[in-house]
């Protein structure tokens, strides 16, 4: 046999050892779930936890908006909707001092018969896996706000 004849015997051995496909499932699957399924697997779990936290933020807003409407002064408005908050947020397993309420008035006077009071609650949601560092940042948190109006009852009396 010459050189040229082992060449060629030794490339189409190469060849059709290339041109099987055993062992190429394994793989494909490797790079099936680290390019597709990993990806769309966080991406799921960070909008569970920003959909967790809106929800936490509306029941917060709802309950500190029922809580200031019914009650008798406005220091003790003032108290129980942060309790309220507090508890809400607490309920659906978000640290309470990790969002701001703030509690308004539409026509300038609180508790008045008749009146409008609104409550507002901010937060930020952090995203999974992500670095304390870059979590403080915009890139590493979802910002939440969740508004809601209480009326005042009419037929109570004015404090």
């Amino acid at each position: 046999m010459d050189a040229h004849s082992i060449l060629s015997a030794v490339l189409a051995r190469g060849r059709a050892w290339l041109s099987r496909e055993e062992g190429t499932a394994v793989i494909e699957f490797v790079i099936l779930v680290v390019l597709l399924i990993m990806p769309m697997v966080y991406l799921i779990v960070a909008i569970m936890q920003v959909q967790a936290g809106s929800f936490a933020a509306t029941q917060a807003v709802r309950e500190a908006g029922r809580a200031f409407a019914q009650a008798d002064s406005l220091r003790q408005a003032t108290t129980d909707a942060k309790a309220a908050t507090g508890l809400a947020l607490a309920d659906q397993g978000v640290e309470p001092s990790a969002a701001q309420l703030a509690v308004g008035c539409g026509s300038g006077v609180c508790l008045r018969p008749g009146s409008i009071v609104t409550a507002t609650v901010s937060m930020k949601v952090r995203l999974p896996f992500v670095p304390d560092w870059l979590a403080q940042t915009s890139v590493g948190s979802i910002p939440i706000t969740a508004t809601h109006e209480s009326p005042i009852d009419v037929y109570r009396t004015a404090s």
